[in-house]
């Protein structure tokens, strides 16, 4: 049974698919030499290095969806193993000539998963800090004590309550010496309870599905 015969045209005698990385680096030529200024296309190559780049900090479960070509994802993942400074250098230029390669729907895809990872941090930041505020608020208010109540009616009462009693009969007496050197007391282990407590409560109650926390403790 014949093959079918592959689509293509020929290029100086040399037949090129379509398709293939020749096919997509020539079309990529004719762009850049048609459409676009040299400058233009300097930049646009800087531009696709950098996100290649960024690719290396992406997590995992955003990165896996990713329709990268199998060159491309096997180009990240030497990169990564790679820690000669000159062999890192060569591998990112290697890695951003793979890029040019990609389709505009691939690009769009990375670019979308590293929004979606930096909103995620971003979000874990400002949780963080929340959790912060409300711990130290309850320690030293009654009223916060309350307040959280009131808006989190899930809590075990007696549980923060007590951890809240704990926390105040464990706070360090003031030392100014080290306040003004800018070191924080030693807090013991209710002042980090009530900081977990706080911290699931409002993870629980308002988390976007896409972002990715890391236990902190103080």
């Amino acid at each position: 049974m014949s093959r079918k015969p592959k689509k293509g045209y020929f290029v100086k005698g040399h037949f090129v698919a379509e398709g293939s990385e020749l096919d997509q680096e020539l079309k990529l030529a004719m762009k850049w030499g048609q459409s676009t200024s040299k400058t233009d296309a300097k930049r646009e190559s800087e531009e696709l290095q950098e996100l290649g780049e960024a690719l290396l900090t992406l997590r995992s479960d955003l990165f896996k969806p990713l329709p990268l070509t199998d060159k491309l994802a096997e180009a990240l993942a030497d990169a990564k193993r790679i820690t000669n400074f000159e062999g890192k250098r060569r591998q990112m230029q290697f890695i951003g000539k793979l890029m040019r390669l990609q389709d505009p729907e691939t690009l769009d895809a990375v670019r979308h998963a590293l929004e979606l990872q930096r909103l995620g941090h971003s979000y874990d930041t400002e949780q963080l800090h929340l959790a912060e505020q409300w711990r130290d608020r309850l320690i030293d208010n009654d009223d916060a004590v309350q307040e959280w109540i009131a808006q989190h009616p899930g809590t075990d009462i007696q549980q923060l309550r007590a951890l809240v009693r704990q926390a105040r009969k464990d706070a360090p007496p003031p030392d100014k010496a080290a306040v003004s050197q800018g070191l924080a007391p030693r807090q013991g282990r209710a002042y980090r309870e009530i900081f977990q407590l706080v911290k699931a409560t409002l993870k629980s109650e308002a988390s976007p599905d896409d972002t990715s926390e890391e236990d902190h403790d103080e």
